[in-house]
């Protein structure tokens, strides 16, 4: 039987994308998004939970995600789930889960220069800001 890893997620970016090019001229960004789900209450109030989730963009995705997206921008994104591990300095095993984005989707109004603002203006609770560098995924699958 196989298994299904997709995620898909509407939500704004916490912060511009981080982009890097390895070797080989391979471009990946990496960015903050922030989803914000609204319920209320027993007594009607009305509570938002916000959940951070770390996206990674490679190649094309990652040139587009330069040029056209920043802090605030709203966006559909679609991809699968990938946990890294690796040690920290003093040798403590460290593990991020991130979201490897397949499809993106622009979902700003044209015209609106800098997106909605909105939970990804704060990256209050984002603990992401501790992750090291990315590798190309080829370099280690194990196909």
């Amino acid at each position: 039987m196989r298994g299904v890893n997709r995620v898909m997620l509407i939500g704004n970016l916490g912060k511009d994308p981080d982009v890097q090019h390895l070797e080989g001229n391979i471009a990946v960004a990496k960015f903050p998004l922030a989803t914000t789900e609204t319920y209320k209450d027993r007594s009607g109030k009305l509570i938002s939970q916000t959940e951070w989730h770390t996206v990674v963009l490679w190649r094309g995705l990652a040139e587009l995600a330069q040029k056209y997206l920043h802090k605030g921008s709203l966006i559909y994104i679609e991809g699968r789930l990938r946990t890294r591990s690796w040690e920290d300095k003093e040798g403590n095993k460290k593990f991020a889960t991130e979201v490897v984005g397949d499809n993106l989707i622009m979902l700003d109004k044209r015209g609106d220069g800098h997106g909605g603002h909105g939970p990804g203006d704060s990256l209050e609770g984002y603990p992401g800001d501790d992750i090291p560098p990315l590798t190309d995924p080829g370099e280690s699958l194990p196909f």
